[in-house]
């Protein structure tokens, strides 16, 4: 007999992060999360007012309205700490419930934790729950666990495995982070999460959050019973 399988949606960002996507394409992506009753939209800060309409705060994610994510700094992080909190401070003004926010990884290559610090302390200042991207398929592990600890350090809520734009989330990064982190933060996973067995595996080991722009098909796939 097949063990019961977790309800995903309360635990997927749903994602629409292409740069060629336009007003319909968001608007849809605000709808359907609400349909499905995911824990948030993830969206980029140019179409925060659209996606806040769409989303009105009568309720919060996951079982109301879901809540609204900005991303900032996206996809590089290769922009001034001024520039980045400018954009943070945006996003709050514009209603963004939570940040997803990419650090300086020029300043990751040299291991300088100062100016790792320094570029996410604005943006931790504002108060919002905010996720580091940490693009972990793509660092060494000495890089890796400097950038935790730093995330940690400004308070990050969580720690997002990748943007999405880089490689896929993997089981076993999710491990990877789950013990560098040692309970500190929560792990999102996203990048790459296209089928409802690599879903449901990522939970299994430990990620409390998905970060998908396939949420609809793994919804569907799961009701389905595939």
């Amino acid at each position: 007999m097949r063990a019961e399988r977790p309800d995903l949606a309360p635990l997927i960002d749903h994602a629409q992060l292409d740069p060629h996507a336009g007003l319909e394409a968001i608007q849809r992506c605000c709808d359907e999360a609400r349909h499905f009753g995911f824990a948030g939209v993830c969206v980029a800060s140019r179409w925060l007012a659209v996606a806040r309409e769409r989303l009105p705060r009568d309720g919060s994610g996951p079982g109301g309205v879901p809540r609204l994510v900005a991303v900032v700094g996206f996809p590089f992080g290769a922009i001034p700490p001024q520039i980045k909190q400018a954009e943070a401070e945006l996003a709050a003004e514009l209603g963004a419930d939570e940040l997803d926010v990419v650090p300086d990884f020029g300043a990751l290559a040299d291991l300088d934790s100062s100016t790792l610090l320094a570029d996410l302390a604005g943006v931790a200042e504002l108060g919002l729950p905010f996720k580091v991207i940490l693009e972990a398929g793509r660092l060494e592990p000495e890089a890796l666990a400097l950038l935790v600890e730093v995330s940690i350090d400004v308070g990050a809520t969580f720690l997002k495995t990748g943007s999405g734009f880089g490689p896929p989330a993997t089981v076993a990064q999710v491990m990877q982070l789950r013990e560098l982190a040692r309970g500190r933060a929560a792990i999102k996973a996203s990048g790459g999460i296209a089928s409802l067995e690599t879903a449901l595996e990522l939970v299994e080991v430990g990620a409390t959050r998905l970060g998908t722009s396939r949420g609809v098909a793994l919804m569907q796939s799961l009701r389905a019973g595939a």
